[in-house]
């Protein structure tokens, strides 16, 4: 951990220059490629080039199939669980260690990040990370595919993340789940849009918690959230050049969610604002707030922690100075103690 909210602090372009200088040869042509590629998807209509999106990710970051076959420690399997809008989930299963057979294993489900349009949980970015957290922290990941803005607007992405929750209760012992695995105690994790859903579907499933059981939300891990309103951040505002992600393409990505002629001030966006329902009397489970030094997203994180406060919440803030917009999925160093820093969270609850 490297920090906390009370010393973070806006890096001067010399100490950014000198952050992305460190950054490995193949994270940095990453980046640039995904900031490019980007702003080649999104048209100004509010559509998306689905087409060429398609290409550009089989260059970079190709789909790659599940796999009953363990690699790296790890069995990976798909199934379906909304036929009709063709929502399915990825399950990742460590195997068992030193002939363990009694080990029980929590269960994370986790959202993918990309604005609400973008990315999906079978790309091998997301494979990859979901895969080294199954074994890394020995849990059983499963992995939601849900509907994509703009073709699927609000709330489609948070009722398909929903209904993945419904499904594991229904599905907790009927076979698709290892044996070891604990329903019991689950945490919803996500990253970027993700993180948004965790906050959104956490507080939906703390209204229903009782009609989830035997499912029950130990914590949430909000990596990055993506977080909007009208109002521009000091980070929104002065952190330029940075890697991944721009506040063009953050106001494209809300137009393409949020309803026809909402404004980012709407509650999908602005969860802290005055359009956003008081969650005050709702139970949340304890959250780690994940936040880069980096990220034009910064702020708005940081107030975010700043709510749960107020709202009388349990949070604990993770600070890392030198990370960026979707470092943990990279191959750089602080994605190795990330790992680390989130199972002592969850080690804890």
């Amino acid at each position: 951990m490297e920090g906390n909210a009370k010393n973070v602090r806006l890096l001067t372009n010399r100490q950014l220059d000198q952050i992305r200088s460190s950054f490995p040869l193949r994270v940095q042509w990453l980046c640039w490629a995904l900031k490019a590629g980007t702003s080649l998807l999104q048209r100004s209509d509010g559509t998306i080039n689905r087409r060429l999106m398609a290409w550009l990710l089989w260059c970079l970051m190709p789909s790659v199939p599940a796999n009953d076959k363990p690699r790296h420690g790890v069995y990976t399997k798909d199934a379906v669980i909304d036929h009709v809008n063709g929502v399915w989930v990825r399950l990742f299963v460590p195997v068992q260690e030193n002939g363990n057979e009694r080990e029980v294993l929590p269960v994370v489900v986790y959202f993918h990040g990309g604005g609400f349009s973008m990315l999906s949980a079978a790309q091998q970015l997301y494979d990859e990370f979901c895969r080294r957290l199954a074994k890394r922290r020995r849990v059983v990941v499963v992995s939601v595919e849900y509907r994509l803005a703009p073709e699927h607007k609000f709330p489609a992405a948070y009722d398909d993340c929903f209904a993945a929750l419904t499904w594991l209760q229904s599905h907790a012992g009927r076979g698709f789940l290892p044996r070891n695995a604990d329903v019991s105690r689950c945490f919803l994790m996500g990253d970027s849009a993700g993180g948004n859903i965790v906050h959104h579907v956490g507080c939906r499933v703390a209204e229903k918690m009782d009609d989830l059981r035997p499912v029950r939300i130990l914590g949430h891990v909000l990596i990055q959230p993506f977080f909007g309103g009208e109002e521009r951040t000091l980070s929104e505002k002065n952190l330029k050049d940075v890697p991944l992600i721009t506040l063009e393409y953050c106001d494209w990505f809300w137009r393409a969610f949020l309803p026809a002629g909402a404004s980012r001030d709407h509650s999908a966006a602005n969860v802290m604002g005055p359009n956003s329902p008081d969650i005050l009397a709702v139970h949340l489970p304890p959250s780690l707030v994940v936040i880069g030094g980096i990220d034009i997203l910064r702020d708005r994180q940081l107030l975010y922690m700043e709510y749960l406060k107020k709202m009388k919440k349990e949070a604990e803030l993770l600070f890392y100075e030198s990370a960026f917009h979707g470092f943990f999925a990279m191959p750089y160093p602080l994605s190795s103690q990330f790992l680390d820093d989130i199972s002592n969270f969850m080690n804890r609850l």
